[in-house]
């Protein structure tokens, strides 16, 4: 991964640190030579109007963007507690939830225990994702990729409680999120701010193996809800529903939430979680005398290379599959987006990582007087 960039100006001069540190395969891919790559990166990061047509075999610029942003910043639909390890008693409770109980409370143990993970007070990650996109007919099962797939980095910060923040760059544009505890917003090139409807949740990708603390605090209200097979584990089912009342703050005046679902597979073997996944169904409010349309996303991502970092069992790779599904008003469109992830860089109780690291975008007043319009 690179994390410099030559001064472009002044060939003596001093080298600049990136934001987000950027891996070889998507540098080499920008131009024949150094130079001419790196200039080739800082035009694409100035220019959103740039030709899209074979990234993601997205159409346009703003459809590539949603598409990154669908599987590279995506939040879960629940509100977490991240500051502490929550513990449930067992008694008093449903086979199937005293059972998820006991599942979590093996989870707990498998990536290092109540001690340490609350030890955590704040935590940085540092990656690459290969993405590549797909158009795919509705009576298709298989993932059928076309073009190339595209090379990126991201940088992850998160400190207790409820602030974090990530910046993803892939083939030279780039997405940013993050809450500062009481609104969480993402942006891009061609949105510059965007406020997220309803109380601040955290990121997904946190759960896929990145924050155990978090992973453990979700599902210690699920039910257990079977058994499963992946990749050669067999697994228990934990499921989460998520309640109307949470939907509905997250309805907008042209959207209604109608469902958001989501569930963990838990390795009997170890403990671990080897699954994340969660489908979410959104109903587009109908113009008068028109059809409704609904869009349902299902994302899985299949979690692997659990390695200790001071105590902490994380996972080091994995790979996330999104499908993004409209239909109705004689519409029938699927597409689906995979991210191939791995983990460079993890650290844990970063010094000198202060709150203002997480505040939102100045035009944040503006913005967010209009959040009820936006998704």
């Amino acid at each position: 991964m690179r994390k410099l960039c030559p001064n472009l100006d002044d060939a003596e001069g001093l080298e600049t640190v990136l934001e987000v540190p950027i891996p070889e395969e998507m540098l080499t891919a920008l131009g024949s030579n150094g130079f001419n790559r790196w200039h080739t990166l800082r035009a694409l990061m100035n220019s959103p109007s740039s030709d899209m047509s074979s990234h993601l075999s997205a159409p346009s610029y703003n459809e590539f963007m949603v598409l990154l942003k669908l599987v590279g910043a995506p939040l879960i639909p629940l509100p977490v507690q991240s500051d502490n390890t929550l513990t449930r008693p067992l008694k008093d409770c449903s086979i199937r939830d005293s059972t998820a109980k006991y599942i979590v409370q093996q989870y707990v143990a498998a990536t290092g225990g109540h001690s340490a993970l609350n030890s955590v007070k704040s935590m940085y990650a540092m990656g690459q994702v290969r993405i590549c996109g797909s158009e795919m007919r509705p009576d298709e099962e298989i993932f059928h990729p076309t073009g190339r797939r595209e090379a990126g980095g991201f940088v992850l910060w998160q400190k207790n409680p409820d602030l974090w923040c990530i910046e993803l760059v892939v083939s030279g544009f780039k997405v940013s999120a993050g809450s500062d505890g009481k609104l969480a917003w993402n942006q891009s090139s061609s949105q510059p701010f965007q406020a997220n409807k309803g109380p601040p949740r955290p990121l997904r990708r946190f759960f896929q193996g990145l924050d155990p603390r978090c992973i453990a605090n979700l599902f210690l209200d699920a039910e257990c809800v079977g058994e499963n097979t992946i990749n050669d584990e067999v697994c228990f089912i934990l499921k989460l529903q998520t309640d109307q009342q949470i939907l509905q703050a997250q309805c907008t005046s042209h959207t209604e939430i109608v469902m958001h679902s989501v569930l963990g597979y838990f390795s009997q073997r170890t403990g671990l979680l080897v699954k994340f996944e969660d489908t979410k169904l959104v109903k587009m409010k109908p113009v008068k005398g028109k059809e409704s349309v609904f869009w349902e996303t299902t994302i899985e991502s299949t979690i692997e290379d659990y390695r200790y970092v001071d105590g902490i069992n994380i996972a080091h790779g994995g790979k996330t599959i999104a499908t993004l599904h409209r239909y109705g008003a004689a519409h029938h469109h699927k597409r689906m987006i995979e991210e191939v992830w791995t983990i460079e860089e993890v650290d844990f109780n970063v010094i000198g990582l202060s709150n203002d690291c997480f505040l939102p975008p100045s035009d944040i007043d503006r913005e967010h007087d209009g959040a009820d319009n936006m998704n």
